[in-house]
């Protein structure tokens, strides 16, 4: 599926390319439990790596103005009405007077950040270093490329005012269930969750409702916590008004 991928690694400031790129990742590394003979120097010294990603992101995104985070499958085709959501919601919030934050990489993410640099507003990629290098779309004014996944998802976090989830997989639906974990255990306060593709997201509302909520694993109020919509301007209106409360 990713034989068509030029064979490239960027890790932080250096781009590794051919027989150069290893095999594996700095969060495969440091979480991987075998052969951990030689853990006490190497995990103590990522550390400072750890640390100077942190850093960076700080530094780089500590002057953002407001700014949305906007989360969807990199798989979704140009033409797909998920990017075309897309792109017309990274436009109407760099109206609204909002910087567009995604994962940097193409599909939903970049429709995210096209429509946002269209409309003459901020567009930001935080890019992972993964086995199969995507790189950072065209559309991203800042862009930043993370080995640890643990400190990109602090700064979708950290320097956003909401989120809005659109059709994805695995790494949408990760992003989908922090965030929510935040907001009901009061991490982070004032914090619009908003999922976009009603179609797609009815199944599990309804295993949410039917199955977590009737089971007691959630409370009736934990389902406030998203707003589901297709609508942009709704969804836009909505992130002000909170914003402005």
């Amino acid at each position: 599926m990713h034989s068509s991928v030029p064979k490239e690694r960027h890790t932080g400031p250096v781009t590794l390319r051919r027989t150069a790129v290893p095999t594996g990742t700095a969060d495969q590394a440091l979480l991987d439990s075998s052969g951990r003979t030689d853990w006490k120097t190497k995990d103590a010294w990522r550390t400072l790596r750890i640390l100077s990603e942190f850093v960076e992101g700080f530094d780089s995104l500590a002057d953002l103005p407001k700014a949305v985070s906007v989360f969807g499958s990199a798989r979704s085709l140009p033409g797909s009405r998920e990017c075309e959501i897309a792109e017309e919601l990274g436009g109407a919030l760099a109206r609204a007077g909002y910087a567009v934050i995604t994962g940097g990489g193409p599909g939903v993410m970049g429709a995210a950040n096209r429509g946002a640099n269209n409309a003459g507003g901020l567009s930001i990629g935080l890019g992972i270093e993964l086995p199969f290098e995507q790189g950072l779309n065209d559309w991203v004014d800042i862009g930043i490329d993370f080995r640890y996944f643990f400190v990109r998802k602090t700064m979708f976090v950290k320097y956003a005012q909401a989120f809005v989830v659109l059709p994805g997989g695995f790494g949408t639906m990760d992003e989908l269930f922090e965030a929510l974990t935040l907001v009901q255990t009061g991490k982070v306060t004032r914090f619009p969750v908003i999922l976009m593709g009603v179609d797609y997201w009815s199944g599990l509302i309804d295993w949410m409702r039917n199955t977590m909520l009737d089971d007691g694993k959630i409370g009736p109020e934990d389902l406030n916590l998203l707003l589901i919509s297709d609508d942009v301007q709704e969804v836009v209106d909505h992130i002000v008004s909170v914003d402005v409360d």
